[in-house]
């Protein structure tokens, strides 16, 4: 587990050596656990999947530059059930260096998790001090928007109408649903 700010979880290879063998390498897979109060076990289970295919990219695929997710991870996605999106719709573009994903309905992943939570239900922890009213105002004050074309950031208040003036883009609001990445 992992407070990444802005991020349900992230994955990073070849993050630790050990102590003993230093070119004994293991990669991390973290979740942040401020979105498990809010989120329900497919979601957060949703997110450790997407992380998966990162995982799985890295060492058996051609893994893209750090953060990137190209077609081939694209597809490793929908192979597993979760379509991704760079907008947290459906239709949005399923490639991109900040993306989400929605669950197949019917699909792999969807009728997977549901019979594993049918047979172990899932109690998740959520961090304690994510309760403060203080700290949910700050948060609720300031919304992050990214650029669909370059990727560039902004905050501002919810529903502010951003353009990026690199791109003339409409900027996007981080949504709520899913997982945002790296």
């Amino acid at each position: 587990m992992q407070r990444h700010k802005g991020a349900y979880g992230y994955f990073s290879g070849e993050r630790f050596a050990s102590l003993a063998d230093p070119k004994e390498v293991t990669d991390e897979i973290a979740l942040n656990p401020v979105h498990f109060a809010i989120q329900k076990p497919t979601k957060v289970l949703a997110t450790l999947v997407h992380e998966m295919a990162h995982l799985w990219q890295h060492h058996y695929g051609k893994p893209p530059r750090k953060g990137y997710h190209d077609k081939q991870w694209a597809a490793k996605m929908y192979e597993i059930g979760l379509i991704p999106t760079a907008t947290g719709e459906p239709g949005g573009k399923e490639t991109g260096q900040k993306m989400t994903h929605l669950i197949e309905e019917n699909g792999n992943f969807a009728r997977t998790v549901s019979n594993l939570l049918e047979e172990h239900p899932t109690i998740l922890y959520h961090d304690r001090n994510e309760n403060d009213a203080a700290s949910k105002k700050k948060a609720a004050s300031k919304t992050r928007y990214t650029c669909p074309g370059c990727g560039l950031n902004a905050w501002a208040k919810p529903e502010a109408p951003l353009v990026c003036g690199e791109c003339q883009e409409p900027m996007q609001a981080e949504t709520t649903e899913g997982e945002e990445d790296e």
